[in-house]
């Protein structure tokens, strides 16, 4: 890496949990300044506005959170629904870090970016497209493998499976309670067994 890129790479990593705990748009460039350690020249002499910074730290907190998630969708797990449960599993134990790090990052940008940052509100879309596109890719594998019921709507439970997961991380985190995350999580795991399993357990 050049030093250019070192030092933007150094900015959007002292940046991201503080984009994602304090806001896209409410964190200020001397918010930047101070977890950076730069001067502001510095941080325009890379980013040609704060709107830019923000938009680059999303992708890093969006795409780490992707990484994670996308071993859930790996070789690792053959099984169309092993890799279903391994994608509940994740928040089962990892919830704390997710939390610690001011919640999920798409969640929190989708919530702020509606209408008043057009750009963040296409990174967000294009993020949950993908984390959609994963799930309802392995509910397909999976039928064609004869693992799950073919009369189940893979893209309706895409969606369904990110609804209760963000509605129970925004209740947990919001309530200081896990219990909201779990419910949700069971809830998924009921339907993985009893309605997308062709011998349901």
């Amino acid at each position: 890496m050049s030093k250019a890129e070192k030092t933007k790479q150094h900015i959007i990593e002292k940046t991201a949990t503080l984009f994602n705990t304090k806001g896209y748009i409410s964190t200020s460039l001397s918010d930047i300044t101070q977890a950076t350690g730069l001067t502001k020249g510095s941080i325009y002499g890379n980013f040609e506005n704060k709107d830019e910074v923000a938009i680059e730290v999303y992708k890093y907190n969006a795409g780490l959170l992707g990484k994670t998630l996308s071993r859930s969708f790996s070789d690792e797990y053959p099984k169309a629904l092993d890799k279903l449960h391994a994608f509940v599993d994740f928040y089962r134990k990892n919830w704390k870090f997710v939390f610690s790090n001011g919640g999920c990052p798409i969640m929190n940008a989708a919530t702020e970016a509606d209408d008043s940052f057009p750009a963040l509100k296409n990174q967000v879309k294009k993020s949950f497209e993908l984390w959609m596109s994963k799930i309802s890719t392995a509910i397909l594998e999976g039928q064609k493998k004869g693992e799950i019921d073919k009369r189940v709507n893979a893209e309706q439970y895409a969606s369904l499976f990110i609804m209760l997961i963000e509605g129970g991380i925004l209740l947990s985190k919001t309530m200081g309670d896990q219990s909201f995350l779990n419910h949700a999580l069971d809830k998924i795991t009921h339907m993985i067994d009893h309605e997308l399993n062709i011998l349901p357990s």
